[in-house]
């Protein structure tokens, strides 16, 4: 129920009508507000987010990837804020926006292979991983870490645990000679330090605890630990951070350097010209076991994960085993758990994504003990969450983008438009029984876009990979599979059909003689769709650019599919010069183009 919904309802407004076709017709949120005013009853307008001059003025795009699926001649394995900054002087070389990452929260470091960026350590602090190391004052390679670093570099599949040892061995290395810092870097370190205040010391000190309880074989995640340092106020924890304060200090000093690599970064994005800059990812909650919930427990549900109900897709529902914040604390004072959390994103983005926006209006919970089908929806303060959302966009000069998917509770959309939260629109969703929306048909305030990490590329939904994916891991039975297929060829038909009313023509598909060719088209093709939408924003996927055969994640799955691994298929310093990445680039500068 929504604050108007509520405020409603307070005055004795029937949120229903006698119908003629149905019995009862549901009153609009427009009729609400304006019987609530003839009866003189303030309905206090809706926050409103910030929103960039530039896309007031023109519609603009940008692309979209997953910061570790980056090769670069130079990297270790695993992108990095480095190529990050490469990556954006690319994009804007190309005249686009913006560039778009997956969530950068902190993982688990003790345990490198819990890597999906959806299911944080905590969601206030930086991935290590993602430091240039060669980039770190002070460090020094050596040819053996040469030849283990041109190994890592080879692997078609991030090899999380090789990247972390030789990161970690090597930064601690630098970490070793602090003693000759400046006066200037001790002092800006410390002062770093201070202001992280204790939830950054309790953070390190989890990532030191979870290293010793990792190689004990306790696991790095604190519910596995012994009793007496599930605590982080026991004895045993405080005598292990006074034995261990150096090792803390290491990992305050890690999420430092990521600050400093990170804001370098965005500092590069503007100096490149991208006048939205990053636009980073927000994950929907953190792990269970993971520093935050450990550093403050009690501001988050214990009891119950995150989840979804039961659906079509996924007939027993879903348990993510993320935690949740409580509904109670949530928005609550001037520097809410809330606020906290999206200041520590937004300092360095442009703008920034919500995954799952329904968790403004509620969340499913599924209690520890029980299925997803003995799970609830608990509502959220989304008067307040949108409230201080607001505020910290405006504080920010950050946009917000609501990934509003899926299970979507009834006005959400609307309420999110009203507070200039752009919807987030997938070419492949806009459809209905008719076909697919003309581009006309999309909304103003939205993202726009052709796939994400949790889909084929365009090529890869057109030949059906994603229904074979399915059916190989064992998510469809053989018959749903089928039809499925046979559902698809009729969407191939109806999308050819849009793209020829939008005045795109493809070639022919079974007269083609050179598929490659039509694969190109296919994919500048839906870009140039979007690209004419009046949404404000369209992003480019990196991995359609460079036509990737392996998708990013596939969802269901978790030992069955190396999920959130793959790299590119083509190296950074080539992308510039990639007939398809240039084409679809091109289309949509075309398209979008740049006005100032």
């Amino acid at each position: 129920m929504t604050a108007l919904d509520k405020l409603a309802k307070k005055h004795g407004i029937n949120p229903t009508r006698p119908g003629i076709e149905r019995a009862k017709v549901p009153i609009s949120d427009q009729t609400k507000r304006k019987i609530l005013s003839a009866l003189h009853v303030e309905t206090n307008p809706a926050p409103k987010c910030f929103l960039p001059s530039s896309v007031l003025k023109e519609r603009v795009w940008g692309i979209t990837a997953q910061l570790y699926e980056l090769r670069s001649s130079r990297n270790w394995g695993i992108g990095d804020f480095e190529d990050l900054a490469r990556l954006c002087e690319i994009a804007a070389s190309w005249g686009a926006d913006f560039v778009g990452l997956s969530p950068l929260h902190a993982p688990f470091l003790a345990d490198p292979d819990r890597c999906s960026p959806y299911e944080p350590s905590n969601r206030r602090f930086l991935n290590p991983l993602y430091i240039a190391v060669d980039r770190v004052k002070g460090f020094k390679g050596t040819p053996g870490l040469d030849t283990i670093l041109e190994k890592l570099r080879r692997t078609d599949l991030v090899d999380y645990s090789g990247v972390a040892k030789a990161k970690l061995q090597a930064l601690r290395q630098v970490w070793k000679t602090r003693n000759r810092w400046s006066k200037e870097v001790l002092c800006a370190f410390r002062n770093f330090e201070q202001k992280g205040g204790a939830a950054l010391r309790l953070h390190a000190l989890f990532e030191a605890l979870s290293s010793e309880m990792q190689q004990r074989g306790k696991g790095a995640g604190w519910t596995a630990w012994p009793l007496a340092y599930q605590n982080p106020d026991g004895e045993d924890v405080q005598r292990f951070e006074s034995d261990h304060r150096e090792e803390v200090e290491f990992h305050i000093w890690l999420q430092w350097l990521a600050h400093q690599q990170l804001s370098e970064a965005a500092a590069r994005a503007e100096q490149a010209r991208l006048r939205i800059g990053l636009y980073l990812d927000l994950a929907v909650g953190e792990a269970l076991d993971g520093s935050a919930t450990w550093s403050e427990r009690d501001i988050y549900v214990w009891g119950a994960s995150i989840g979804s109900p039961p659906d079509p897709w996924a007939i027993n529902g879903q348990d993510w085993k993320l935690a949740a914040l409580q509904p109670s604390t949530i928005a609550a004072g001037a520097n809410s758990p809330f606020r906290k959390i999206i200041d520590e994103t937004m300092r360095y983005a442009g703008a920034l994504r919500i995954d799952h926006a329904a968790a403004l209006r509620r969340l499913y919970l599924v209690p520890f003990d029980s299925t997803p089908e003995d799970g609830a929806y608990v509502e959220y303060p989304d008067a307040q969450l949108l409230r201080v959302l607001a505020e910290a966009s405006h504080a920010h000069c950050c946009a917000v983008i609501g990934e509003d998917l899926g299970l979507v509770p009834r006005g959400l959309r609307d309420q999110l438009s009203a507070a200039n939260i752009l919807s987030y629109r997938i070419l492949s969703y806009e459809k209905s029984n008719r076909g697919f929306a003309a581009p006309a048909r999309y909304p103003r305030l939205a993202l726009a876009c052709v796939s994400t990490h949790d889909h084929q590329t365009m090529v890869g939904w057109w030949n059906g990979a994603d229904i074979d994916m399915r059916l190989e891991h064992r998510l469809v039975p053989t018959d749903a599979a089928k039809e499925e297929r046979q559902e698809r060829e009729r969407e191939r038909a109806r999308i050819t059909r849009a793209f020829n009313a939008a005045g795109i023509a493809l070639p022919p598909y079974k007269h083609s003689r050179r598929e490659q060719e039509f694969m190109q088209a296919l994919v500048v093709s839906a870009y140039r769709y979007v690209g004419q939408t009046p949404c404000v924003l369209v992003a480019a996927r990196l991995a359609d650019m460079t036509n990737e055969p392996r998708p990013t994640n596939v969802p269901g799955t978790s030992t069955s599919y190396p999920n959130w691994r793959p790299k590119l298929s083509i190296a950074l310093e080539d992308i510039p010069r990639e007939p398809l990445a240039l084409m679809v680039a091109q289309t949509l500068a075309t398209e979008r183009p740049r006005k100032g």
